[in-house]
C-alpha cells in the first residue's frame, strides 16, 4: 500500500455552479477553487504507478474559509472584485461556516480500474452527511474525476437574489485534477 498526501500542491479541486430562475442572465456561472485543502489517498501497490482502484481509499478535508471565487462567466456585467467579495461572504453564510468550518469526504473503498474508477463515500457539508459517488480516471500520473452535489440533499438552500428571480442551480459540479 502507498499513502499519498494530497493538497493544492498536488492539484486542483474546483466547484462549478450554474444559474436558474428568470433573472439567470444577470448572474454568473462560478468556478470556486478550494485554495486550501488536504487529504490522503491510499493505493494498493507502490506510488510509482497508478494501479487498479480496488482497495484504494481517500479522505479529503476542505476548510470553508479556503474556498475562493476564481471565475464568473455569463452575466450582464463581468465579475468584479466586489462581486467576488460578496459571493464569498454569501458562500460562508450559506454553508454556515461559523458552525461547520470544514467540508469532508471519506471513502473507505474504491472499485474499478485506473482507466475508470468509482469511489463511494460520505460527504459532510454544513453538518449534514450523505453518500456521494465520485467517478474518475487515471492517465499516467494524473487522476481526474468529478461528482455532482445536489445542495438541497445536504440541507442547503441554494442562494437566491432579486426576490428569487436569480437562483443558484441546485446541482453543483465538483471536479478534481491531481498529479501524483
Amino acid at each position: 500500500m502507498a499513502t499519498i498526501e494530497l493538497g493544492p500542491d498536488r492539484g486542483r479541486l474546483l466547484i462549478n455552479t450554474g444559474r436558474s430562475g428568470l433573472g439567470r442572465r444577470a448572474g454568473h456561472d462560478l468556478t470556486i477553487e478550494a485554495a486550501r485543502w488536504s487529504g490522503t489517498l491510499t493505493l494498493p501497490g507502490d506510488a510509482t504507478t497508478i494501479p487498479d482502484a480496488e482497495g484504494g481509499s481517500v479522505e479529503v478535508t476542505v476548510p470553508v474559509a479556503g474556498l475562493e471565487v476564481r471565475e464568473g462567466t455569463g452575466g450582464v456585467l463581468p465579475l468584479s472584485d466586489q462581486d467576488r467579495t460578496e459571493i464569498t461572504k454569501n458562500l460562508r453564510k450559506v454553508l454556515d461556516a461559523a458552525r461547520h468550518p470544514e467540508i469532508t469526504f471519506t471513502a473507505p473503498t474504491a472499485t474499478g480500474s485506473a482507466a475508470e474508477f468509482t469511489v463511494e463515500g460520505r460527504l459532510t457539508v454544513a453538518g449534514h452527511t450523505e453518500p456521494l459517488t465520485v467517478r474518475g480516471r487515471a492517465e499516467g500520473a494524473r487522476i481526474r474525476g468529478e461528482a455532482t452535489v445536489k445542495q438541497t440533499r445536504w440541507g442547503i438552500k441554494p442562494y437566491s437574489a432579486f426576490f428569487g428571480a436569480l437562483k443558484l442551480a441546485d446541482d453543483v459540479k465538483i471536479t478534481f485534477d491531481l498529479t501524483l
